[in-house]
């Protein structure tokens, strides 16, 4: 089933991937003589291809290259397209514009395809590169080719299974959608009703990637079909939606074997799919348990009841007390044991008993460590012995599916406690090899659970380097020892959206203060009594709460009904 809110991601996914490039690059543009059902040869070897169907579209050309794009580097007639730059290193990207229902023909090499409208065939050839498409679905009929290597794919509706031929090639034929095994004679017998009309997809790829109407930033880094892991299981019992269709694409077939040895599940509600919420009895007095932030997401503490205003569908609400929230938190402590730390055990070990004991007596700590699948070490505890024993109990090696072991978190391990104050500390790299899961697949579930995120990630190559004590460091090896623009982009996006900090670590002695810095944020919040005439549980959609003064922010993370006397209000 294709989520109503996913319609067309790909679609805007690779017009923003072309805008982005073209903004730095010098374009040549040029209108095309293409008529409604016309077919159109494309050839690029140097680039990639986007190529778009509009209903009533004026069809263009639009060429983009970092060192300009002219007039004679294209061959162009009423049925082809060719780059034909003198220069063969010169890459040379095509935005073209089309009207539906086409037949058009694309060959790349390492170049990009990307196919987005309602066409009536389109045949792609690549050596390497991805061939992405968002094209009505309810009437497919497709013909997928690898030639040097086992398939890799992704689809938004179940594909037939993989055949084996000879000299080495792989292909998946078949069709999609009831509509297109009519015959035409069907199509007569209802004039009236609108029968979608086929598209017939015929791909060709020595060793891309082929996305069938799936976002590209949806895809996990692992696309081999595969057993599902613990992790991968636990998530799909969790009923979170979102989660499970991910996992789904990522490994259909295991998927479905999986779900069907399961009792009937009762699905957790998740972005998009809320039919409405649960009212009862007005509660006079409401109690929202908020956090306050700076511009820079650093807690605020030093606030009190003059400082809030509460307001319900847009009416000012009296705001009976205020306190600084000294309820215990929720930790997990997610620690990265793939290969890539495996000679470095001792460190994590260390690294994790200096968080344990920086946090205070009364939060509740669970250890979870990850390699290609996860492992619980502990349950939530306040023993802090107990804790430090079992990080002796695992060793390092294997695979990184930090994606899945972060969703396996926040759907598993932290759903019981939706509505308490829970949060995930990560020591990793930040790096991801492994996973079902894409990094954006994730982020609608984190948001939901209202978990507070602080990844601390450590290149490895600093561990390494600071351990041998090296002052003097072969400029060579510093790239080892600093964060992919990836991973710190992933860190920063994940505190952000949970309200946590993110802590890219540049030198081993920043771990313990970081340590202290987040069990400061953690203490940083506040429960806020009010008077409510709202009857819907939890947090409702029309209520606000802000802060007085200029550049903070709140974050509400529950609120409850609340019994208490009026004579308990605070005076500003």
């Amino acid at each position: 089933m294709i989520r109503p809110f996913a319609k067309h991601l790909v679609f805007l996914s690779a017009i923003c991937l072309a805008a982005a490039y073209s903004a730095n690059a010098q374009s040549f543009t040029a209108e095309l003589k293409v008529k409604d059902g016309a077919k159109l040869d494309i050839t690029n070897l140097t680039g990639r291809v986007l190529v778009r169907a509009e209903k009533d579209a004026k069809p263009s050309l639009t060429a983009a290259s970092p060192t300009g794009a002219a007039e004679n580097d294209l061959k162009i007639s009423a049925s082809k397209i060719e780059v034909v730059s003198k220069d063969r290193n010169k890459r040379i990207d095509l935005t073209i514009i089309l009207p539906q229902r086409c037949r058009v023909r694309i060959e790349t090499r390492e170049g990009e395809i990307a196919i987005v409208g309602n066409f009536e065939s389109v045949e792609a050839r690549t050596t390497t590169g991805t061939i992405t498409t968002d094209v009505p679905a309810s009437s497919v009929k497709y013909d997928l080719e690898w030639t040097q290597s086992r398939p890799r794919f992704v689809a938004d509706f179940e594909l037939e299974k993989v055949k084996e031929k000879s000299a080495g090639r792989f292909v998946i034929e078949g069709q999609n959608g009831e509509k297109a095994k009519k015959s035409h004679k069907d199509k007569d017998v209802d004039a009236q009703s609108e029968v979608p009309e086929h598209i017939q997809l015929k791909f060709s790829t020595a060793r891309g990637i082929v996305l069938i109407n799936v976002p590209p930033n949806e895809v996990g880094s692992d696309l081999r079909e595969r057993p599902l892991t613990e992790a991968a299981k636990a998530i799909v019992r969790s009923g979170d939606s979102l989660l499970m269709e991910a996992i789904r694409r990522a490994a259909p077939q295991y998927y479905g074997d999986y779900l069907r040895s399961l009792p009937p599940m009762k699905r957790l509600p998740s972005l998009g799919n809320s039919s409405g919420r649960e009212s009862g009895p007005a509660a006079e007095f409401k109690t929202a348990l908020v956090r306050v932030v700076d511009v820079q997401n650093r807690a605020v503490s030093d606030l009190n009841v003059s400082d809030f205003v509460v307001t319900e569908s847009g009416e000012q609400r009296p705001i009976v007390k205020v306190d600084r929230s000294d309820a215990p938190f929720n930790l997990v402590l997610l620690l990265d044991v793939s290969g890539s730390v495996e000679n470095y055990i001792t460190f994590i070990r260390k690294a994790a008993r200096a968080f344990i004991e920086t946090v205070e007596k009364k939060d509740r700590i669970s250890i979870i460590v990850f390699n290609e699948d996860v492992k619980v070490l502990s349950g939530f505890s306040t023993d802090k012995e107990h804790l430090s024993e079992t990080l002796d109990s695992f060793e390092a090696g294997g695979g990184t599916a930090f994606y899945d072991a972060l969703a396996y978190t926040v759907a598993d391990v932290l759903r019981p406690m939706k509505g308490e104050r829970t949060a995930i500390v990560i020591l990793s790299d930040g790096e991801d090899n492994r996973s079902f899961l894409a990094f954006d697949s994730l982020l609608g579930s984190i948001q939901e659970s209202g978990a507070m995120i602080y990844p601390l990630f450590v290149p490895t190559g600093l561990i390494q380097e600071e351990m041998l004590g090296k002052k003097d460091i072969d400029p060579m090896r510093k790239r080892y020892m600093s964060l992919t623009k990836r991973s710190e982009g992933e860190g920063e996006k994940l505190a952000k959206i949970s309200g946590g900090v993110f802590f890219p670590i540049s030198r081993l002695a920043q771990i313990n203060t970081a340590y202290e810095d987040i069990v400061k944020q953690l203490r940083g919040a506040y429960t806020i009594t009010f008077r409510s005439l709202s009857s819907e549980k939890g947090v409702p959609p029309n209520l606000r709460i802000r802060v007085k003064r200029e550049d903070l922010f709140v974050t509400i993370s529950s609120v409850k009904a609340a019994e208490m006397a009026t004579d308990q209000e605070q005076t500003p």
